[in-house]
């Protein structure tokens, strides 16, 4: 008898549509212009499929939406706040919450606070706006990621790791005392979503606390990173998401977070931490920049949103079809010979652009090339993760990385999987005429974190 596959399907089902707007290669072709080749500065009424982020673009709940109605507006001491203070207690384990507009609002005042000047800040891989915020407070990054994050054929299956013996050189050179604390992040952007094991975790905490460094958790997608420990980590099968995202937490002192990505909201982050002495000092400082402290730059119906998300974020059957779209994508891809960043991450697919295109050294911009290339062909915004988001180092030269990708990343709770066979396709085609594609020269460039403004034009 033949064997018949047990597929799986979202745990939800539609109650509300988005009409998009279908465009010609015409239409497409004058956008892409007027925007400097730059997806970022596309309209978004010109895309059809938005995989430029999942940061404050996926689909709320009925639950969530029902939870706005309950907004709290007072200037001071909204139920919402109490309500999310003490889902985060619950679901993370933190024991201090200040709330802010989104992740990078907690990053400012983190820094502010943690790093003095020549501080070093050793982390698994930069992310864009944490690395600016403690070069403003006056640190240095240290990627201290282990080596197979910076290949994209590496198949290990948690490239999030953090070389430790990396770390202990640090730790010799500067002194414990010039490393305020260690930023590890879950689910690695940079890498292509890779994820951290926790094993490594617990060496981490191990030797932190040996020296008496924090650690700061960029916890953005923490629940993505939580089922590969479950799916692919000796000792974890039986434990559920919950579980696992609050051990993770549990070796860590603090955390940023964009509730924008797991939490499944459009606006919103938080700092939390488990030190009382950095949380009065951030319970000042988010006053200053944010909004009181028990709002932070929130609506009072945003926390409500953030704090049923955050529930939903962990429970494993959402979790299992938000990864099983994004493994759904990869594997269409690869069926086609799109190079791609393994083992297949957590939030999008990378695109491996120096294989794809690689006749465009990095000076011409190739992931920038192909996320523009991709938008003419069928509509579908990506961004760059090369050199272009990589910025420039303080003597004004390019950084570059070793990773030039670009970013497919899904929204959750917003795409269909027929969608994902229009992307794969389009990446599809657009690879079929690599050799003809010519790179790019850059036009306009903002002081800081040029990928988001930055203008191209075609050679």
């Amino acid at each position: 008898m033949k064997t018949i596959r047990q597929s799986w399907a979202e745990p939800y089902k539609i109650k509300m549509v988005e009409l998009l707007k279908m465009t010609t290669h015409a239409q497409r072709k004058k956008a892409m212009k007027e925007a400097g080749y730059n997806t970022f500065l596309l309209k978004s009424e010109d895309v059809y499929i938005d995989l430029l982020t999942d940061s404050g673009t996926s689909a709320m709940s009925d639950r969530q939406w029902a939870g706005m109605m309950l907004g709290d507006e007072a200037y001071a001491g909204s139920r919402n706040f109490y309500h999310l203070e003490e889902v985060v207690k619950d679901v993370y384990g933190y024991k201090y919450l200040i709330p802010t507009h989104q992740g990078r609002g907690a990053e400012n005042i983190l820094s502010k606070i943690l790093i003095k000047k020549g501080d070093i800040i050793p982390g698994n891989m930069y992310f864009t706006t944490t690395r600016l915020h403690q070069e403003l407070a006056g640190g240095k990054f240290q990627d201290i990621i282990i080596d197979e994050a910076h290949d994209p054929e590496n198949e290990f299956p948690f490239k999030g790791n953090i070389d430790l013996e990396k770390l202990k050189l640090l730790i010799k050179k500067h002194g414990a005392k010039k490393i305020p604390y260690v930023s590890m992040a879950t689910s690695v952007n940079m890498a292509g979503g890779q994820p951290i094991s926790m094993k490594n975790l617990k060496e981490l905490r191990a030797l932190t606390k040996k020296h008496g460094i924090r650690v700061i958790h960029d916890m953005t997608r923490v629940a993505e990173n939580a089922y590969f420990i479950q799916q692919k980590e000796k000792g974890y099968a039986d434990k559920s998401i919950r579980a696992i995202v609050k051990e993770i937490c549990s070796y860590t002192d603090g955390a940023t977070m964009s509730a924008k990505k797991d939490a499944l909201v459009n606006i919103g982050g938080f700092l939390a931490m488990n030190d009382y002495d950095v949380y009065e000092e951030a319970r000042n400082m988010v006053v200053i920049y944010e909004g009181l402290h028990t709002y932070g730059g929130l609506a009072g119906r945003d926390m409500e949103a953030m704090a049923i998300g955050i529930r939903e974020s962990v429970c494993d059957d959402h979790i299992r079809a938000r990864i099983g779209q994004v493994i759904y994508l990869g594997e269409k891809m690869m069926e086609y010979d799109v190079p791609i960043v393994k083992p297949i991450g957590g939030h999008g697919i990378f695109v491996d652009a120096k294989k794809f295109l690689p006749h465009i050294n990095q000076d011409q911009f190739p992931a920038q090339t192909l996320a523009a290339e991709l938008y003419l062909d069928s509509g579908v915004r990506t961004m760059e993760r090369g050199v272009v988001s990589a910025g420039r180092k303080a003597n004004g030269e390019n950084y570059y990385p070793k990773l030039e990708l670009v970013r497919f990343t899904i929204p959750r709770r917003v795409y269909t999987q027929a969608h994902m066979d229009v992307i794969a396709e389009s990446a599809a085609r657009v690879y079929q005429k690599r050799e003809t594609i010519k790179g790019m020269k850059m036009m306009y460039e903002p002081k800081y974190l040029r990928f988001f403004q930055a203008k191209f034009e075609k050679i």
